[in-house]
């Protein structure tokens, strides 16, 4: 009996829960020109403890529906980020980050319609074209793309530091600045652009089951083009808020709305505010965590992805 006591023991061992909080969902913007570009990412205002080191990986599938008089988007983005964070110093932590993103069936547009009806949303047209399409049109800019499934939209490298300006009980304020570098050397969606960002992170973690996030940025981009000459606005901001709900040593709802601004000057509806509702689960393993993430849009449909899921597992030493 206590054999098999010890090997039950050291088969359970990897999912016993630490007291390791992981701030912020791992999700990057989803939204079609937000997603294109590099935006700031909702993030802790607590740096990573000295000589810290984690390390991350994420697959989200998205779907795209915006129909207005100027333009039409329909299809689906996929994207898979890769990256690792490290505390070398005090006060101190960094990040490098791989993101790529591409244009792959992933069948959601079943799933999004099913999902509007059951909570009472329209389909904004969804319902009255084929499914499972890769289409972007907007004739007065001379863009027409179809059948662009299995191309690259974005193949970015990505760094960020990261200070803590302020830790005392429960509150943390972190400034971050961060470089990333875009290139797509080939397809509908070529590209080669460098962009920069300016965030502020704040974090109120009581001694409680509720910790609050909250991060204002800002991002620069010069002479950016996406979507066959629709041109980037130089700048642009962020601002999200994150609530996380504590249940035991494992479990965590965190429950996430991230806003972006117009990525572009040329095309009215997409220069308007996108709002993202994030709603995540979080199991904790003993160095460990799982994530799982739905986004949803509800304001503006013309500006936004209509749905994504997101999959995660960050990894602390």
């Amino acid at each position: 009996m206590r054999t098999r006591t010890i090997l039950w023991s050291l088969l359970l061992a990897p999912v016993v829960a630490q007291g390791t909080e992981y701030g912020p969902l791992m999700v990057k913007a989803q939204s079609p020109l937000q997603a294109q570009a590099y935006t700031p990412m909702l993030r802790s205002g607590q740096v990573l403890e000295t000589g810290a080191v984690e390390w991350y990986l994420t697959g989200t599938i998205a779907s795209v529906w915006a129909v207005t008089p100027d333009y039409e988007m329909d299809y689906y983005h996929n994207e898979v980020n890769f990256g690792a964070r490290f505390a070398p110093w005090e006060r101190w932590e960094f990040e490098l980050n791989y993101q790529y993103r591409f244009a792959a069936d992933n069948g959601l547009d079943t799933i999004t319609e099913k999902f509007h009806d059951f909570f009472g949303l329209g389909q904004n047209g969804r319902d009255l074209v084929p499914k499972h399409r890769f289409y972007i049109s907007a004739p007065q800019y001379g863009v027409l793309y179809e059948d662009f499934q299995g191309e690259t939209l974005s193949n970015a490298l990505s760094g960020y530091a990261g200070y803590q300006l302020y830790l005392k009980g429960p509150h943390a304020v972190s400034a971050g600045l961060g470089l990333s570098y875009n290139y797509v050397g080939s397809g509908p969606f070529e590209i080669s652009s460098f962009e920069q960002i300016a965030q502020l992170n704040y974090s109120y973690q009581p001694n409680s089951p509720h910790h609050f996030h909250f991060t204002v940025g800002t991002a620069h981009s010069d002479d950016q083009e996406v979507s066959g000459g629709l041109k980037m606005s130089d700048w642009s901001w962020m601002a999200g808020g994150s609530y996380q709900y504590r249940i035991g040593e494992r479990h965590r709802l965190l429950l996430e709305y991230h806003v972006y601004s117009g990525e572009t000057k040329d095309v009215n509806e997409l220069d308007e505010i996108s709002h993202e509702f994030l709603l995540g689960y979080r199991y904790h393993l003993k160095r460990g965590a799982i994530e799982l993430t739905m986004i949803e849009n509800v304001f503006n449909m013309d500006n936004s992805t209509d749905i994504a899921f997101a999959l995660g597992y960050r990894h602390r030493m």
